[in-house]
């Protein structure tokens, strides 16, 4: 197997795009013969059909799998770069292709399946015919009770219950813009969010489980609407759903006219049917904000007609979902990946989609795959972070239950290749074909990842561009750097695809500054050639035409001139077997200016000690070389991650030097902070306020 090496001082001064990558090509993985005889996609002339002289009229394929209202004129139009529109003059409504269309043959089979935390709680299955009717009841709601209409904003902050599917439903069927906040966000998130959107109304809920505890949800709701006020906002409306019949949650107090229990209300709108709204395809459908912990938050403005269409055909060719399939994705659905993945791709299919409640890791490591056996699931979908989460508590715990994937997904993250064997071997029980995509929160859906019929799978690469997406990767000269180099830079993508956000919500400047100036040709062009998007994710490409990510450009070290992906070395850690989890930050050095320190977790029973360090300093040695060793290598007890599962990398590099964590009150386990610097730093440690900006914004990418 080859190696690939950089050395960007060997060819003069590195430039910020080039990033020292020594990723070792692994071995191919084939698709089995059972799972290419009923893929979706098996015919390699979508290569053809997809290539660039084809486009844009290649992804009619994806828009016909949709029901139109009335018919597109102009696929794409490109004379507001890099405001593009897509399907322009067609009329669709996302609740329609959803719901409606599957009625008359899949009326009675399940669209849905709750999964409650607690064990003992019944799992509630709600049919196609049932979702029908409670979308209109709460579109009736939404229209009569709240005054809303196409065009107005609304917030939604919701746990992971059937609810939120149906509010988010409910107002695509009457052209009401959502704005999902991720339910382990704080009130004071979900307020500025509120705000930025000008949202008149805000939809939660009394309480939810969480790790065996319910949890009181709508107190976040009085922080928000405080937020929401300082900022500028009104919310005239708090709709609150129930988590138990006939209960209630929360200690908050209603406010007279303005919150209300859903369930009070909703009788008064009993078997009323809502005609879906024809919505412009250009229309906004919803509005996901990024969540970087630094800065005003960025509201991703998502068209219906574009965005549908590439959640349909995504979910279709990549994620090989049939409407017979039971399909579970593990994502939150206040995450772009849930919205694409759980909500409108699936049911635009008319699949399945799996619900889950609560932690995976609740009551025991053994709780997903229980799940899996019982409902039968044979399509999973989940991040490496949950992978890795499910290997340090459980390791061998898949092979103790009866379930059958034939297809996995992970996203979020680029993933090690020792986390992806496990995740092959052991979760798929070596049965299932892997997709490791690649894509963001702006992106819709999905940008690189292996065709799961067609393409050998490849452990931690993402895989070529999926059809119709042509990436490149550029250097700080708006050079592209050739495949087989071994040299790492700024991955893009050449051209509009009908997922691409519209704009971020209320401001045009910075959609165009952040995503189009850096490598844009000719700002009065309007070629889309001329506008390459800018992803800010490193990356390199083999000569295979497959994309390995390394992270963002953001949590790149640059060690003496050399910059280092944390991925790669975090990768590098994984390989020994003691190490169920492994994060790196840059720490200052007088000399080399930055240099890598690594925190690791070990599995299960495993003791710390020195010679497990020094496996994990000659491991980063013999993968990377010398100029990455780390300073220190520190075991830590658990990682500060957040509500989702992501290690929060900034609050390590503030520990590591010296700095100040900031707000750590949303994460998951704040706790473990003061344990971990007390490791780092000593009991009596002096916290500088401030640092520099580069490690004071590090790893603060969801």
């Amino acid at each position: 197997m080859a190696e690939i090496r950089s050395d960007p001082q060997a060819a003069g001064e590195a430039t910020e795009a080039q990033i020292s990558v020594h990723w070792r090509e692994e071995e191919y993985y084939y698709p089995s013969a059972r799972f290419v005889g009923q893929a979706n996609l098996t015919d390699p002339s979508v290569i053809e059909r997809f290539s660039e002289k084809h486009f844009p009229e290649c992804f009619r394929e994806y828009a016909d799998l949709l029901t139109w209202d009335q018919y597109w004129h102009t696929t794409l139009d490109t004379s507001d770069p890099p405001f593009w529109k897509w399907f322009v003059g067609g009329k669709i409504n996302a609740s329609y292709n959803c719901v409606d269309r599957h009625l008359a043959k899949y009326k009675n089979k399940a669209a849905l399946i709750f999964v409650p935390e607690p064990e003992d709680e019944a799992t509630v299955s709600v049919t196609y015919r049932e979702l029908y009717v409670r979308v209109n009841e709460f579109a009736a709601l939404l229209r009569d009770f709240c005054g809303l209409k196409s065009g107005d904003r609304v917030t939604i902050h919701m746990p992971m219950v059937p609810e939120l599917p149906v509010t988010m439903l409910a107002c695509a069927r009457l052209g009401i813009i959502h704005s999902v906040v991720f339910g382990g966000f704080s009130g004071e998130a979900c307020g500025m969010r509120a705000a930025d959107s000008g949202s008149r109304v805000l939809i939660t809920m009394d309480g939810y489980y969480r790790n065996g505890k319910m949890i009181d949800h709508k107190t976040g709701a009085d922080i928000a609407l405080e937020t929401a006020k300082q900022a500028g906002q009104q919310v005239d409306k708090v709709l609150v759903w129930r988590r138990h019949a006939g209960k209630s949650a929360t200690v908050s107090p209603f406010v007279k006219d303005r919150d209300a229990w859903v369930d009070e209300i909703l009788p008064n709108y009993r078997g009323q049917i809502v005609p879906p709204v024809p919505m412009d395809a250009e229309a906004p459908l919803f509005l996901m904000y990024t969540s970087g912990s630094t800065g005003k938050p960025k509201g991703c403005q998502h068209r219906t007609g574009g965005y549908l269409s590439y959640v349909a055909g995504t979910s279709k060719y990549i994620e090989d979902i049939h409407p017979e399939d039971v399909y579970w994705c593990m994502a939150d659905i206040g995450w772009i990946t849930g919205h694409s993945y759980i909500v409108y791709g699936p049911l635009s299919l008319a699949a399945t989609s799996v619900l889950y409640e609560g932690v995976p890791t609740f009551p025991d490591a053994g709780r997903v795959w229980r799940i899996a056996e019982r409902l039968d699931v044979n399509i999973f979908h989940t991040s490496p972070t949950a992978i890795r989460m499910l290997r340090k508590s459980g390791h061998d715990e898949p092979s103790k239950y009866n379930y059958h994937f034939k297809h996995m997904t992970t996203v979020g993250e680029p993933i090690e290749p020792e986390v992806w064997r496990w995740y092959h071997d052991t979760v798929g029980k070596g049965e299932a074909a892997i997709v490791d995509t690649w894509w963001q929160t702006e992106n819709g859906g999905f940008l690189c990842s292996t065709k799961p019929a067609i393409d050998p799978m490849k452990p931690g690469s993402a895989g070529p561009g999926v059809p119709g997406i042509y990436p490149i990767i550029i250097d700080e000269n708006n050079e592209p750097i050739a495949a087989g180099s071994g040299k790492a830079g700024n991955i893009c993508i050449r051209n509009p695809w009908p997922g691409i956000m519209q704009t971020i919500w209320g401001d045009r400047d910075r959609f165009v500054s952040q995503y189009y100036a850096k490598y844009c040709k000719d700002r009065n062009s309007k070629d889309w050639h001329d506008w390459p998007y800018f992803a800010a994710d490193g990356a390199v490409l083999a000569a295979d035409g497959y994309f390995r990510i390394l992270g963002r450009v953001d949590d790149v070290i640059n060690v003496a001139g050399h910059r280092l992906g944390t991925k790669e070395i975090e990768s590098a850690c994984l390989t020994v077997p003691e190490v169920a989890e492994a994060a790196v930050v840059p720490v200052v050095d007088e000399i080399k200016g930055r240099v890598p320190e690594v925190y690791i977790a070990l599995q299960p029973g495993i003791q710390a000690s020195p010679a497990i360090v020094e496996k994990v300093n000659k491991a980063i040695e013999a993968m990377i070389g010398k100029i990455a060793r780390p300073r220190r290598i520190l075991i830590v007890p658990d990682m500060p991650k957040t509500r989702s599962g992501k290690l929060m990398r900034r609050v390590l590099a503030a520990l590591s030097n010296n700095m100040s964590t900031g707000d750590i009150t949303t994460l998951a386990n704040p706790d473990i902070v003061e344990k971990v610097r007390e490791l780092v730093q000593g009991k009596n440690a002096v916290t500088l306020a401030d640092g520099p900006e580069d490690l004071k914004t590090f790893g603060t990418q969801e």
